[in-house]
């Protein structure tokens, strides 16, 4: 079976090819799609995987992310005119769903952001199953109509982080680390970034690595990688992470490391709270807490493997609905 998967970001990139290792033992083939966005296209080389880049990520306003979006379609279409996938995966990429609806193609998604609206009503809708996390609500993901949901329990994480080797980065310690909120999602614009002021204070603290988004000036006191870093290795080795998100925070506490979330405007997070319920070392507090949870934590590290094993992995789900056959 032809196997497509479309990843938008560099989380995606890793499901991706968490996915396409399971599916190829299994002999199918996968064929794997990113676009221009900060890092998925150097964190496709350090994984040892073959993405066809196709279009760019463009967030200047709703027109450049709706021509750009248009532009990979048109791209899409012409890639699979002649030989088209039996079967399309993704983490809701709005372009692959709509192209693969229109060709005909089955489309399984997986999900993680009730709060992501825009991309749940683009791709929801045409999904013929929806994998997601039991820690999510099924009200959030029913109203959208996809197919048929299957619920796994675990986060999407665990598909990359289980078998994951971290190699130890050349930071001194104690190293935290300090990811910028995302401000540049549809879900996220015109909300207030409180990430680097955080990031000032902690440095106080030790040696703060601060992994912006979209841009890498200097800042004063703080550490800002030029190029592309493995911000799982930087999970998996840190003594700290602070982020405001969820993806870097799981990876972390799944890892041991200890973890804590910025309580923002964004809304719950409740794959984080399943996390922490689960016995990870991920805190969720205000931003006025987050010094004083600093200093508690820094440093400490967590076992967590008997915790980890317990989970379900996501891949597996997919892999079964693959063998059983989508509708």
């Amino acid at each position: 079976m032809r196997i497509w998967y479309d990843a938008c970001t560099g989380k995606h990139v890793r499901y991706a090819v968490a996915v396409a290792k399971k599916l190829r033992r299994r002999g199918h083939q996968v064929i794997l799609t990113t676009r221009t966005h900060p890092d998925t296209i150097a964190l496709a080389k350090t994984l040892g995987e073959n993405f066809t880049v196709v279009g760019k990520y463009n967030p200047v306003s709703a027109y450049t992310r709706l021509l750009e979006g248009t532009r990979r379609q048109l791209q899409f279409c012409e890639m699979f005119q002649e030989t088209q996938p039996n079967l399309a995966v993704s983490h809701q990429s709005p372009d692959m769903c709509r192209v693969a609806f229109g060709l005909g193609i089955p489309v399984i998604n997986t999900s993680d952001a009730p709060h992501a609206i825009a991309a749940n009503k683009l791709t929801l809708g045409l999904s013929n199953v929806l994998v997601i996390s039991k820690a999510l609500p099924l009200r959030f993901y029913r109203k959208y109509g996809p197919d048929r949901i299957i619920q796994f329990d675990g986060v999407d994480e665990v598909a990359w982080v289980l078998d994951y080797k971290s190699n130890k980065p050349e930071y001194e310690k104690p190293l935290i680390v300090v990811r910028q909120m995302e401000t540049q999602a549809s879900y996220a614009v015109g909300k207030g970034d409180v990430t680097e002021k955080l990031a000032q204070k902690l440095s106080k603290l030790g040696h703060v690595l601060f992994l912006s988004r979209y841009e890498r000036h200097n800042r004063k006191n703080i550490i800002v990688p030029k190029g592309f870093v493995d911000s799982a290795n930087l999970a998996a080795e840190a003594d700290l992470v602070i982020t405001v998100g969820g993806t870097l925070a799981r990876e972390a506490a799944l890892q041991g490391t200890p973890s804590i979330v910025i309580s923002t405007s964004l809304g719950r997070l409740y794959a984080n709270d399943y996390v922490a319920k689960k016995g990870f070392p991920l805190f969720t507090v205000k931003p006025a807490k987050v010094m004083s949870l600093a200093k508690k934590y820094l440093g400490k590290k967590f076992d967590v493997k008997h915790l980890l094993a317990e989970l379900e992995n996501p891949v597996d789900v997919i892999d079964r609905v693959v063998e059983e056959g989508v509708e």
